[in-house]
């Protein structure tokens, strides 16, 4: 199975990490988060990777040391980087790798998120649902902690409770040929009119994560995520 990784946009929101290069190739221990994806599904025995690429993408094809399918030795990874161009939406990304997928059952995820998902379970849930595609669903890790006061004194301090009313699209996808059919141009976003579609077509399934997830939008996310790494608390980390 191979799997299709976004890794094209411009990462505004990390600016002070992403003025020489892309948010896929910031680094957390020393490696970059898409190196960390990878690992995530070489472990489960997926290392076909078609890497969409577009802002500074480069040097994402200087880090795979190629533009065309080549081998990274150290991971026996096979590594296609596409150029999908500079402003290309989500969906146009997707839909412009289309003939590297072939007719397969494929995965599909954001270059800037990890989590610990079992993904040999979510292929087999995927398949079991006989649908398009298969959503990995989170519950986002919580923004603000939570004071419990008492008059002027703070009491108890605890971090905001997870909410499973609060699922949300965490990526890791998998996905069947059919989804290009919904897919128009380099405009389309996937998260909108796709998954909307998908969803109101009943071909859009949800597999519940209640696991790790985080992704990297921000230089905190990044700062905590190296904080996680440092500490040998990198709950994504499901290779030795």
């Amino acid at each position: 199975m191979k799997c299709v990784l976004l890794a094209g946009g411009k990462g505004t929101r990390l600016m002070e990490e992403t003025l020489e290069r892309p948010k896929p190739l910031v680094e957390i221990g020393g490696k970059p988060i898409l190196w960390h994806i990878m690992k995530i599904y070489s472990y489960y025995g997926i290392k076909e990777f078609i890497i969409c690429s577009g802002y500074k993408g480069d040097l994402i094809r200087e880090y795979f040391e190629g533009v065309n399918s080549t081998f990274n030795n150290e991971n026996d990874w096979e590594c296609t980087v596409v150029d999908t161009g500079l402003d290309t939406m989500t969906g146009g990304r997707l839909k412009r790798v289309k003939k590297f997928v072939e007719n397969d059952t494929f995965c599909f995820t954001y270059g800037d998120t990890v989590n610990d998902v079992n993904l040999n379970k979510l292929i087999d849930f995927h398949k079991k649902m006989k649908v398009l595609a298969t959503v990995t669903a989170c519950i986002p890790p919580e923004k603000y902690g939570v004071l419990y006061l008492n008059e002027n004194m703070v009491k108890e301090f605890k971090e905001k409770p997870r909410e499973e009313k609060n699922w949300i699209n965490g990526g890791y996808f998998v996905l069947e040929p059919g989804i290009f059919d919904y897919i128009d141009n380099d405009s389309t976003v996937w998260e909108e009119t796709p998954l909307k579609t998908l969803a109101k077509n009943n071909n859009l399934a949800a597999y519940r994560h209640n696991g790790f997830y985080q992704p990297m939008d921000m230089l905190k996310d990044k700062m905590l995520l190296e904080e996680l790494w440092n500490s040998g608390n990198a709950k994504w980390k499901v290779w030795s």
